[in-house]
């Protein structure tokens, strides 16, 4: 029988030193895989490296994902410590609004920035760690609900997110001859810092109070409870673990039922 032993397995989770991939890190690190931890946020993933240090071997690079000379750096020094990327982790993102009436002049910037850091991020690095992937590892991006849905207002977070299952199917097939499955999961609500502004933003246009908003939010689901980072830590373990091994090209959708498909 497969198991989620991830004991001597090299694990890389972007965005790791907050919201989701702090919490993945941290789920990771309890089953014992050496982790490789890349965000932005130089001081916030010094605290989220020294805090599992205790449980495992874990390395932080400070890193643009957007960048491709520093992409291709960090692949080349983590090839250097590690001979293979059991489980890549494409978490980074970003979730912003983009009315389509903003007139500023950089809306559309804005607009592709975001596609940029939710999609193009994730070839960028898939690409640069290809070298490092091999029979039996396992992608995992990041996508969400609204990859399977809408919502008014944040046309560019709805577009990369649906952009991300497309990705994810056709990496798929890319890679599936080398061995290596490529999936993404799909949360709901999940209350971090990102989502909750988005709560904030939802409210505001929709004339609601914050916690009327959220109620409204948590109706639309089976069970009516906002997840936490911990919630989605399960689908993560099982997709990147051997016993997972026949399922690729899957949007897993983890939101206490508000979608089903």
């Amino acid at each position: 029988m497969q198991t989620l032993d991830y004991q001597g397995r090299t694990v890389v989770i972007t965005g790791a030193a907050s919201g989701i991939g702090l919490g993945l890190a941290h789920a990771f690190a309890e089953q014992g895989a050496r982790l490789e931890l890349v965000d932005r946020n130089a001081q916030a993933l010094a605290a989220t490296v020294e805090q599992l240090a205790v449980l495992t071997q874990v390395h932080g690079r400070v890193l643009d994902l957007n960048d491709d000379a520093a992409v291709a750096d960090y692949a080349s020094q983590l090839g250097q410590r590690q001979a293979q990327v059991n489980v890549l982790i494409n978490n980074a993102g970003m979730e912003l609004p983009t009315p389509l009436q903003d007139a500023a002049a950089d809306a559309n910037r804005r607009w592709q920035h975001q596609l940029d850091n939710n999609v193009v991020s994730m070839l960028r690095l898939t690409r640069a760690l290809l070298p490092l992937l091999g029979k039996g590892s396992s992608v995992i991006n990041q996508s969400s609900i609204w990859g399977l849905s809408a919502v008014a207002g944040f046309s560019a977070y709805v577009a990369s997110k649906h952009a991300v299952i497309g990705l994810t199917r056709s990496l798929a097939w890319e890679m599936g001859g080398q061995g290596i499955r490529v999936n993404a999961v799909c949360p709901g609500w999940v209350g971090t810092d990102a989502a909750m502004a988005s709560l904030r933003n939802m409210a505001q246009d929709s004339g609601r109070s914050e916690a009327e908003e959220l109620e409204h939010i948590l109706a639309a689901q089976a069970i009516p409870e906002l997840l936490t980072p911990a919630d989605l830590a399960g689908t993560f373990l099982f997709l990147g673990a051997p016993a997972s091994a026949a399922i690729t090209g899957q949007a897993i959708v983890v939101s206490r039922g508000e979608v089903m498909h």
